[in-house]
């Protein structure tokens, strides 16, 4: 294990009831030189099959989560946020044998109704960001359903997340950008209101344990300046511009709000195109400490804008500066969709941001995840620990990202088989990166 070749503190200045307050802010900046550790993983079992028991074929996995026991949550189906489809949360337990299963879509209690995000607490409690209930649901460890939490305001506006982490501690959810992913945020109205325009992008603890959630910003990640989604969209019909609202789009290759929990409900966090990670303490708002290595974004040249097109172009068999969106409306008298087509045209962020994706172990491990030799995609994974020691770095295709870390050093990836069957392959790492 490697510490950090330089350490320093910031003093910074908070003015408070007249007073001056000192915030000691620590800066720990790590080594450039990679040291490459092998991805000595010990494979415990794999689930999913072309033919087979219900359980054991899967259609679409779309997030795998553990309980303390080490049970296996996998949440397999589609999703749509037009009210149709098929989803199920199906249970493993610590040696890959199915233990049950729960979900089915429906507009009553305990059924799925366009739901978007999904936890797991450690006691192997459900978490369900459902928009169509406009509430969080609740189910137990057995799969049964135990209550909703309405997610709403005195407007009748709902806000559901489709990027939820549960807190280590229990009884709440963290809402912000996680992983890898684009942290999306969807927002409805019983008054018709378009979305609101936020000037940062924050991670909020939601408290489950009322009958109505409350909230707590607990991290304020820097956001970059967006225009109006309206403004780059062309022959779209003004009922969906209307929808749109206040919406912003943001820009291709813009650094995205990744962000971990860790084990003690602190946060770690990135939400700039630089090698910074900043770490905040349980229930406080103000970053406590900084972790840097001396990598810097790319530029973005007209040449790598060309080559990522060209890319793109080659994976899709076409290229367009713009992206196809088509939507449906119902017309008058209950006639048939009418179907109409509209341009949202690309912007691109003036540089490739250096991370890409961000996790935590349940150890308190940080993985996080470089771009590689083109912008789009995954290079070297570092671990680090929360106080700022390097690990080690997993070179680019050594492993992938695990998809989900459990306890006593369990991950879970998923992956496509033959015929692209989702599985999922669940293994045990090593101690130092846990």
């Amino acid at each position: 294990m490697t510490t950090a070749s330089v350490s320093r503190l910031v003093a910074g200045i908070i003015f408070g009831l007249g007073s001056p307050v000192l915030h000691a802010q620590e800066v720990i900046e790590l080594p450039r030189q990679d040291t490459h550790i092998e991805p000595a993983f010990e494979e415990v079992y794999r689930i999913g099959a072309l033919e087979g028991e219900s359980w054991e074929m899967f259609g679409e996995v779309n997030k795998v989560a553990f309980d303390a026991e080490g049970n296996l949550y996998v949440f397999d189906g589609t999703m749509s946020l037009l009210g149709s489809g098929n989803l199920r949360v199906l249970v493993f337990d610590s040696t890959g044998g199915f233990r049950h299963q729960f979900g089915s879509w429906g507009g009553g209690p305990g059924e799925f109704n366009r739901p978007v995000g999904f936890a797991v607490l450690r006691d192997g409690s459900t978490v369900v960001s459902d928009v169509g209930h406009r509430a969080y649901q609740i189910f137990d460890a057995s799969g049964a359903f135990q209550r909703m939490v309405r997610a709403g305001d005195e407007r009748g506006d709902v806000s559901a997340s489709a990027n939820i982490q549960p807190d280590p501690l229990g009884g709440a959810v963290f809402v912000g950008g996680f992983g890898g992913g684009p942290s999306i945020s969807i927002r409805t109205s019983g008054g018709g209101g378009g979305a609101e325009r936020t000037a940062s992008r924050p991670v909020t603890r939601v408290s489950l344990g009322g009958q109505e959630v409350q909230t707590d910003t607990v991290v304020e990640g820097w956001l970059p300046q967006q225009p109006d989604i309206n403004d780059h969209v062309s022959n779209a019909p003004a009922e969906f511009r209307e929808m749109l609202g206040s919406m912003s789009m943001p820009a291709l290759f813009e650094p995205r709000l990744l962000v971990g929990v860790l084990p003690d409900g602190g946060i770690v966090h990135s939400d700039s195109s630089a090698y910074a990670l900043k770490v905040t303490p349980p229930g406080g708002r103000k970053v406590e400490r900084i972790i840097r290595r001396p990598f810097r974004p790319e530029a973005l040249t007209p040449a790598v804008q060309r080559d990522y097109e060209e890319r793109r172009a080659a994976e899709r068999e076409a290229v367009s500066e713009t992206t196809m969106l088509r939507v449906r409306g119902r017309s008058e008298g209950g006639s048939p969709p009418a179907r109409g087509t509209f341009r949202l045209e690309q912007r691109y962020y003036h540089e490739v941001p250096v991370l890409r994706t961000l996790a935590t172990t349940w150890d308190g491990r940080i993985w996080v995840q470089r771009r590689g030799e083109h912008p789009e995609r995954g290079g070297p994974i570092d671990v680090l620990t929360v106080e700022g020691e390097y690990v080690g770095t997993y070179s680019t295709g050594a492993t992938e990202m695990p998809d989900a870390f459990g306890p006593d050093g369990l991950a879970a990836f998923i992956e496509l088989a033959e015929f692209d069957v989702p599985s999922v392959v669940v293994r045990r790492l090593p101690a130092g990166v846990r």
